[in-house]
């Protein structure tokens, strides 16, 4: 019960990786704020956890003006405030000249600005000892194509976390990432979209990431990849780009594999 007397902020935590988060801190004791669009999802949740120690904040992050009321409003509810999650994400596939310049800038809206409106809106009732825990990507790492837009988002996020831990270290306020992998959720809409190198590394579960953001939220570390060689990895490629070029074509074969063993898997039902 590492939690109790904290106070959590988690967004995207209708489902997926952040309802697993919202859940584990729950559990460990903290108070939770579930903020997401669908007010039907958060209410059934709060009825899982019971309404004593959870809260549903129904909110598009993409609102600005309900993201710059939104801690205040969990200030309200719960008397203060002391991690913030931001995890709500999208991502529209394809290549650039394919996708609307609409629905690249909510790419980047909901990935990047959104993130930023929050912690700065946060900043001002983040108690000492708090922390801010951003859930990126290895496509931060390792720019995938036909997924451009989303990959810069989360290199953006990826620095913005870097340069603010320094800023807030004084304060007593960690600021770390999350990266994680392919993870096993409805993030990946039409699977026929996904690039086979999205699926040439290990999948994840929600809870595996949930784990993660846990531990980052305990300030252990600036950011932590799922799975952990995954992150090696994508770092080798980012550090030397000749050597992934010339990797390249054997993680997409590989990805290509698995991404037909998952596709069989969930038309049979099997996970």
């Amino acid at each position: 019960m590492q939690w109790v007397g904290k106070v959590v902020l988690v967004t995207g935590a209708s489902s997926g990786i952040g309802l697993a988060a919202a859940r584990a801190f729950h559990a460990g004791g903290a108070s939770v704020a579930l903020v997401a669009r669908t007010r039907s999802k958060l209410e059934e949740t709060v009825a899982e956890l019971g309404n004593a120690r959870a809260a549903s904040f129904p909110l598009d992050v993409t609102d600005r003006a309900g993201i710059a009321k939104l801690p205040s409003q969990v200030v309200e509810r719960f008397g203060g405030l002391d991690i913030v999650v931001n995890n709500a994400g999208v991502n529209h596939r394809g290549a650039v000249i394919d996708r609307s310049l609409d629905e690249l800038e909510a790419i980047i809206e909901t990935n990047l600005t959104a993130p930023l409106r929050l912690i700065h809106a946060s900043l001002p009732h983040l108690r000492s000892g708090g922390a801010i825990v951003n859930v990126a990507s290895l496509a931060g790492k390792v720019p995938v194509p036909h997924e451009a837009t989303y990959s810069a988002t989360k290199a953006g996020l990826r620095a913005f976390s870097r340069a603010l831990a320094f800023e807030l270290r004084e304060r007593g306020v960690s600021v770390s990432t999350v990266c994680p992998g392919p993870v096993d959720t409805g993030f990946f809409g039409d699977i026929e979209h996904v690039p086979d190198l999205v699926f040439s590394q290990p999948m994840s579960t929600s809870e595996q990431v949930a784990e993660a953001i846990v531990r980052a939220a305990l300030g252990s570390a600036p950011e932590i990849d799922v799975p952990a060689l995954s992150g090696k990895l994508a770092t080798l490629g980012y550090l030397s780009p000749r050597i992934f070029a010339a990797l390249r074509p054997a993680f997409e074969r590989l990805g290509a594999r698995n991404k037909a063993r998952y596709v069989a898997r969930k038309a049979s039902g099997d996970g």
